[in-house]
């Protein structure tokens, strides 16, 4: 549970209090009151809260240290300026970030999202079965967000079960876009470590520089088959043997579909796997609705040319009576997020405290 604590140089500051959870100190505006910590990952540890102003439960996200790691820092600065921006059903809302006391040496960045109950893959790991309407409501949700996103220039470049949050009635909504880039970004794609490879498409495996967002149908279509069949469809351990597990499924490639791949040394591996005849995917989920093993089989293909397109799979029969293109408007404006990746840290931080003033107007006119 979240304990209220004195601030630890005896000096409380106007508008802030101090609380204890899981060892970690958190530095919370007073609207709000921590309630538990809910969840702890790489950049930091989840703990739900109320806004007594709103009275709305939300999801306070403390990163610690964020200036320790360049690469964590331009996340967090990519998810503040893309969030911004987004207002969608399926895409989580960043409804605050925490004014830091002080404008040059803050160390730690407080977002608050809205609260939700659990993530994808906390459901597929339990033993809660899941029906065919399920699958279908949460592919069609999942579909709707990233159209959204496409629209606005976006490819989200590391979907997977847990970016996916999850509540008690089945509403999905997209997170975590650290990795997000518009669509023609020029720098590369993330180091392998960074990124999610059970989910990652087979251009980016063979290093292909001219991908878009068909990245992200590849991804879907990994995240439909674990829903089906409630375990990662092609599990590697390293990239190579990811390729391997692929080709295992979808077959050995025709020499017209690898055509794609402009790395020839990586078209020479592809050439060199063992003949695989490939598993037709109704055998590896028997229990599957034939339209959802055709709609899988479409996000699947090798060739990112000839995979189902976002608004092609919306329109799918599998998804028949769920998508209306009049109640789906595209993004307003496309989003720019291109970021000099090569910035140092004040700038970094500038340019964090800039995007945290869109949410304090009282603070812009205090500094004016």
């Amino acid at each position: 549970m979240a304990t209220l604590v004195e601030p630890p140089n005896g000096v409380k500051p106007k508008g802030k209090h101090y609380y204890s959870m899981w060892q970690t100190l958190f530095e919370i505006d007073t609207k709000y009151v921590p309630i538990k910590p809910i969840g702890r990952g790489a950049y930091g540890i989840v703990c739900s809260a109320i806004n007594r102003e709103t009275n709305e439960k939300v999801a306070i996200k403390k990163i610690n240290n964020v200036f320790e790691n360049r690469v964590d820092a331009l996340r967090t600065l990519r998810e503040l300026k893309l969030l911004r921006h987004i207002r969608h059903e399926n895409v989580i809302a960043l409804k605050d970030v925490m004014m830091p006391i002080q404008r040059i040496g803050f160390k730690d960045v407080y977002l608050v999202y809205e609260l939700m109950d659990t993530d994808l893959h906390q459901i597929i790991k339990s033993p809660q079965p899941l029906s065919n309407d399920h699958c279908k409501y949460f592919i069609f949700q999942l579909l709707r967000g990233l159209k959204y996103l496409h629209s606005a220039n976006i490819l989200h470049r590391d979907l997977k079960p847990g970016n996916l949050l999850v509540n008690a009635n089945c509403d999905l909504k997209i997170c975590d876009f650290g990795l997000a880039r518009t669509s023609r970004g020029n720098e590369q794609f993330m180091t392998e470590y960074v990124v999610t490879r059970w989910y990652r498409a087979p251009e980016l495996l063979l290093c292909c520089d001219n991908y878009g967002t068909s990245i992200d149908v590849w991804s879907v279509g990994c995240i439909f088959a674990e829903i089906l069949g409630r375990k990662p469809i092609f599990p590697g351990t390293e990239c190579l043997n990811q390729l391997k597990l692929i080709i295992n499924v979808l077959g050995s490639q025709q020499e017209a579909d690898i055509q794609f791949i402009d790395n020839p040394k990586a078209r020479r591996y592809i050439k060199s796997l063992p003949y695989s005849r490939g598993t037709p995917f109704s055998l590896l989920y028997p229990q599957a609705d034939p339209l959802a093993i055709d709609l899988l089989q479409r996000m699947l293909v090798f060739d990112p040319s000839k995979r189902i397109t976002v608004t092609e799979a919306l329109l799918h029969p599998y998804l028949l009576g769920l998508y209306d293109p009049r109640c789906n408007p595209p993004a307003q404006v496309p989003i720019d997020l291109e970021i000099d990746e090569n910035m140092g840290e004040s700038m970094i931080r500038e340019m964090m405290w800039s995007e945290m003033l869109h949410y304090h107007p009282e603070a812009v006119s205090a500094n004016a």
